[in-house]
């Protein structure tokens, strides 16, 4: 009966290692299940921003304390670009639709991509956007903050009112569905810099790595030129996909880069049932080449 009992004890103690392996391991993405989990997540993310409450005095003052900074360090460059942008009417109209579309659109498109043809990396670089998403919504509710165009104190031009185009949740007939005041960090930055270092680091052709680098860099020039944001807004955004990339690295002891393109599929039973399975990062040879075994081939039930 002892034996029986130390038997049990040993399998368990064995089997919470091996589930450890298994829950930290590469698998490949469900469709369905992605779908789900980008459709609650982004609704999740929308709910919680939105209910942040607007402390308007606050942000107000928020601004112009950043304003102030920005002075200070010499780089308070922004009204400079705004003006100079809106008098070329062409330029600004293209500016309020890439703010508006482009944020949305280049993320999700790099999504499906790495669904496609890098399966293996996708949850984790995945779970980089997940994470550096959800810290900022820290930073919405820990730090309300105008963006220049609505200081009442400064001649910034809401560049979306003045040329009556559609380009911002936060502007015009849309303002009432969005929390003005939730301007730091930019997430405009934190998602394009996540998308062209995705690009940069993943796709084969020299010019996808060249617009991968020249995305996040023109978006940059677009929150400010449209007075959407403070250039420190942008740094905030830096920092919040620092830290989806930190945890993403201790969570699979490497970058995501350097994990299997391939995954072999896993049924749900094998899910379940499946003995230990090697963490690239950690095992001999992990590499990353795409011609390297696929991950789970030798430890199939």
């Amino acid at each position: 009966m002892s034996d029986r009992i130390l038997t049990t004890s040993e399998g368990r103690s064995a089997g919470r290692p091996a589930a450890w392996h298994r829950l930290r391991s590469p698998r490949h993405p469900r469709i369905w299940v992605e779908i789900l989990l980008l459709a609650v997540s982004y609704g999740v993310y929308s709910l919680i921003r939105n209910a942040v409450p607007e402390q308007k005095a606050q942000a107000l003052r928020n601004a112009d304390w950043i304003w102030r900074a920005e002075h200070s360090l010499g780089l308070a460059f922004e009204k400079t670009v705004n003006h100079a942008v809106d008098s070329v009417g062409w330029l600004i109209v293209s500016m309020n639709y890439y703010y508006a579309t482009l944020h949305f659109i280049v993320t999700i498109g790099v999504l499906v991509w790495l669904y496609r043809w890098h399966p293996g990396r996708y949850a984790a670089i995945r779970m980089i956007l997940f994470s550096t998403t959800g810290v900022a919504l820290l930073g919405y509710y820990l730090y309300p903050l105008a963006p220049p165009r609505l200081m009442e104190s400064e001649n910034f031009i809401d560049t979306v009112l003045v040329h009556q185009t559609w380009g911002s949740m936060a502007s015009g007939d849309l303002k009432h569905m969005s929390n003005q005041y939730a301007a730091m960090p930019s997430m405009h930055i934190g998602w394009s810099l996540w998308c062209g270092l995705a690009i940069f680091a993943l796709a084969k052709a020299p010019w996808a790595r060249i617009l991968g680098l020249l995305y996040p860099a023109a978006t940059l020039v677009v929150i400010v030129a449209t007075a959407n944001h403070f250039w420190l807004d942008a740094v905030g955004g830096v920092l919040c996909l620092g830290f989806g990339l930190g945890l993403v690295y201790v969570w699979y002891g490497t970058l995501p880069h350097r994990l299997p393109r391939h995954v072999r599929r896993r049924t749900l039973r094998e899910d379940a049932d499946a003995g230990p399975v090697a963490v690239p990062a950690l095992a001999a040879g992990g590499s990353g080449d795409p011609a390297a075994p696929a991950v789970g081939a030798a430890h199939a039930p």
